[in-house]
């Protein structure tokens, strides 16, 4: 009969027949090869571990590599984390209430902010602020209804002297009937932006080419159109998108022309790191439903792109298999 030696494993008394190190990892449904071993404060050498004996009141440790953390799917824009994908705006709503309650009905933890005067008139109306604490949910303000890149600029530097914020959202837009973006402007101003220490994710067209620009020029995100703003069209060019999130470096973010839930599992199911909506809930019959709806679609999406889809073929595969037919 094997000698029975006690040890410390891992901070906990253990008996074993092992005689030496590699015997002990096998005993323990491991491969020597893939451990790290300490015995009594020193590292044994792993192509050592054959020959290493195993002696009464030995002292190990013994890791290997696991997954890190929770293994939660998070992403990360300019150095800050987040574990919700989706994006919300703060228009079109019939009040702040309804607002912020569509809000944490999405699991938002990003909100856009238009940048507007303050109504003099009525010094102590109701803020957005009142209802949506950017202690707790990141403000994201932006530059909607901006036409020139001077203007958009001006606009997220009193942004920035009215709460701190630098990372923004830039938007240009060339004209009031399709408010796409102006790409020269935005690209002016993203360079300006990035030289004033701003962080801008940047609305841009659905074109490779330019995002790549943006991103050379300093924007920390970028955000391709999936349809004109406000349309609820869905993404009309898979395709562009695919190829930007394919080439981009940065955080790439559908932004405009999401209608329904269907329209966001897609762009996530493309790749792309997280989506940016407003009219689509805001103006949803139950805004509420429609923002737990989004909520879910993202989430799928992000699966579904993770899982991997299985291949496209142009004639029908049995699930079942023909052969033993009765």
């Amino acid at each position: 009969m094997s000698d029975i030696k006690n040890i410390i494993l891992n901070g906990e008394p253990r008996q074993t027949s092992a005689s030496t190190i590699a015997d002990l990892v096998r005993q323990l449904e491991l491969l020597p090869e893939k451990v790290a071993v300490e015995c009594n404060g020193t590292i044994v050498p792993r192509s050592t571990l054959e020959a290493a004996p195993l002696n009464e009141g030995d002292t190990l440790e013994i890791v290997h590599f696991v997954g890190g953390g929770d293994h939660e799917d998070t992403w990360t824009v300019a150095g800050r984390t987040f574990k919700s994908r989706l994006i919300v705006g703060t228009g079109k709503y019939k009040d702040f209430e309804q607002n912020a309650a569509a809000l944490e009905a999405s699991g938002a933890e990003i909100v856009t902010v238009a940048v507007r005067r303050v109504n003099v008139s009525d010094p102590k109306a109701p803020m957005l602020t009142d209802y949506i604490d950017p202690k707790k949910v990141t403000y994201l303000p932006n530059t909607a209804g901006c036409f020139t890149g001077e203007d958009a600029v001006r606009t997220l530097r009193l942004a920035r002297e009215a709460g701190g914020w630098d990372l923004v959202k830039l938007e240009v837009l060339g004209e009031a009937r399709t408010l796409y973006p102006n790409m020269r402007e935005t690209l002016i101003a993203t360079e300006t932006l990035a030289k004033e220490g701003f962080l801008p994710m940047v609305y841009c067209v659905d074109d490779p080419i330019a995002a790549k620009q943006l991103e050379d020029a300093g924007a920390v995100a970028i955000m391709p159109l999936g349809a004109p703003i406000g349309s609820g069209l869905g993404i009309q060019n898979q395709v562009t998108i695919r190829l930007i999130v394919e080439g981009a470096n940065v955080p790439v973010l559908v932004d405009a022309g999401v209608g329904t839930a269907s329209d966001a599992a897609v762009g996530m199911e493309l790749g792309c790191d997280g989506i940016l909506m407003n009219t689509a809930i805001a103006e949803a019959k139950d805004p509420l439903r429609m923002a737990r709806a989004m909520k879910l679609a993202v989430e799928g999406g992000r699966e579904a792109y993770l899982a991997g889809r299985m291949g496209r073929r142009k004639y029908a595969d049995p699930s079942s298999p023909l052969a033993g037919l009765i």
